[in-house]
């Protein structure tokens, strides 16, 4: 469980690194042998998306979304006690959280490409209000010499930024930022970066509003790292126009509470609920 100061932390800078580990060993194998599973293609399912946003064979950043539907791993990780209780306590009073989707980002050794600074909320045009918290946990050390990310301060309070991510005078694509739009900066405020290294195993939390990036990966070593984007209860479906990946799981009508079993509940009533259990192949063929 986090302290009072930790969480009070959160709530000032947007981000918090937790520090000590909320995986064991163990698992920690478990989710690597789970990822290269599916990267081989063989895991049980395929996962929403599979692909490289780093934007060359030069500049790799694979990103799977929705692993969790495709590894029974990281189904269970989504339920991970210690991390989802920390959310309940960082989102300020939930008494329901579920997930938005899943993210796994690779850095591969020396081609690892760059993470252009951004907010996440603006990526997901179909949801809101943005009251959605990250757990990005490292599945192997990430620190500045292989691509970890960097947090600016208190720039969750800035509001959403709605403009172009990237590109021009935003984007910095070999130093990777900082990239945030100065007219999005208020009166009295600066932009300082700060770096958040993650220890395998451990885990770093970040409001959906926080600015973000993360440098090319130049190391000798890899960076693989799973995010859940946890949702508060009060979330709902609200489009806008503009699509998102994983819109084709959603069930409810525009303006309802969003739900359903693409978006599993994994805290409810004070407690964190186990995932449901694995079919079982006897019975599913019946």
């Amino acid at each position: 469980m986090l302290t009072e100061p930790q969480i009070q932390q959160f709530r000032q800078d947007g981000f918090l690194n937790y520090g000590a580990p909320v995986l064991t060993e163990n698992e920690v194998e478990t989710l690597r042998a789970a990822l290269h599973r599916t990267l081989a293609g063989k895991s049980e399912a395929t996962p929403d998306s599979n692909r490289n946003i780093g934007g060359s064979d030069q500049s790799v950043v694979t990103q799977i979304v929705n692993i969790w539907e495709a590894e029974p791993a990281f189904a269970a990780h989504l339920h991970n006690d210690r991390i989802v209780s920390m959310v309940a306590q960082l989102m300020d009073g939930a008494d329901t959280l579920r997930v938005w989707h899943d993210q796994i980002q690779i850095k591969p050794p020396h081609i690892g490409g760059p993470t252009i600074w951004h907010q996440d909320f603006p990526y997901w045009p179909v949801i809101s209000p943005p009251d959605l918290i990250s757990a990005w946990v490292a599945l192997e050390d990430a620190d500045e010499a292989n691509g970890c990310m960097s947090m600016v301060p208190r720039s969750h309070l800035w509001g959403s930024y709605n403009g172009p991510h990237g590109g021009g005078t935003i984007q910095n694509t070999e130093r990777h930022g900082p990239a945030y739009e100065p007219s999005c900066v208020p009166d009295g405020e600066t932009v300082a970066v700060v770096s958040v290294p993650v220890r395998a195993g451990s885990v770093a939390f970040h409001h959906c509003l926080t600015w973000h990036g993360a440098p090319p990966n130049h190391s000798d070593r890899p960076r693989p790292a799973i995010a859940v984007h946890y949702m508060a209860g009060s979330v709902r479906y609200t489009p806008q126009g503009r699509s998102h990946l994983v819109e084709e799981h959603i069930t409810v009508a525009p303006g309802e509470i969003l739900r359903g079993e693409h978006f599993p509940t994994v805290y409810e009533a004070g407690r964190v609920l186990p995932p449901p259990p694995a079919p079982n192949p006897l019975t599913a063929k019946l």
